[in-house]
């Protein structure tokens, strides 16, 4: 396997070299570059490739997520990495597209994750046209594929994202993952839920009511979307 070679970016020294020595360990890194500034970094990366870097989010001048958004206008972007003492930034990270968002201190196993994610995926997609959502579990902040969520349910200006192992809360109103997510193949069944239309095992029509199977969960549709729901899963099928 070719050992990447990734730029850390933090402007306080002792996470800076925290984050370096960590990273030096790991048999799948073969070279660290180090910077304690984004600006000193922008140069950096615009004389050389790197294949992924690990950024600070707040640092003074230009911060972590503004030079991430510089970075997306690359025309080859690497994979970014947060790596931050902040759990708020994780939804700006989301935006961005980042491969992962690790809290300080970081652990070794944590930081193992992430390059993994590198490896596997190169970018924020970890499969074609997949993305990853972060989400917040007892104070860590982990990834969740798009492709893994089952459907949506509305929970006022938050949203609960389930997958077969568990449910999520998220800081997203459902009306924003509709809009950002019907190229995916999520669709409004109800005014409060959002299902993915390839985790649609069955749809069950009874006594005038319509409803949907996702796994062991059956969903109520909602009068006003049973039409198009029908008509959508229709033109799905081969």
């Amino acid at each position: 396997m070719n050992t990447l070679k990734v730029l850390v970016i933090d402007d306080e020294r002792p996470a800076l070299d925290e984050l370096t020595y960590l990273l030096g360990k790991d048999p799948r890194v073969g070279g660290v570059l180090t910077s304690d500034s984004a600006t000193e970094a922008l140069r950096i990366l615009q004389d050389l490739e790197v294949d992924a870097v690990f950024l600070d989010i707040q640092m003074p001048g230009l911060s972590g997520l503004e030079l991430a958004q510089v970075l997306s206008r690359f025309k080859s972007p690497p994979p970014i990495v947060f790596v931050t003492a902040h759990e708020e930034h994780a939804v700006d990270a989301f935006e961005l597209r980042a491969v992962d968002y690790v809290l300080k201190p970081v652990r070794a196993e944590r930081l193992a994750e992430a390059i993994r994610r590198i490896v596997e995926g190169g970018s924020g997609a970890a499969v074609s046209g997949d993305e990853q959502i972060p989400v917040e579990r007892g104070g860590v902040t982990r990834f969740v594929n798009r492709s893994d969520i089952t459907h949506v349910e509305a929970h006022g200006d938050y949203a609960r994202l389930h997958t077969a192992e568990g449910s999520h809360l998220v800081r997203i109103p459902l009306s924003t993952l509709e809009a950002d997510w019907a190229a995916a193949g999520f669709v409004r069944i109800h005014r409060s839920l959002l299902v993915a239309l390839q985790h649609v095992d069955e749809v069950r029509v009874q006594g005038g009511k319509c409803s949907v199977l996702v796994g062991d969960r059956e969903l109520l549709v909602s009068r006003r979307h049973t039409r198009e729901l029908r008509d959508l899963l229709t033109r799905r099928k081969p």
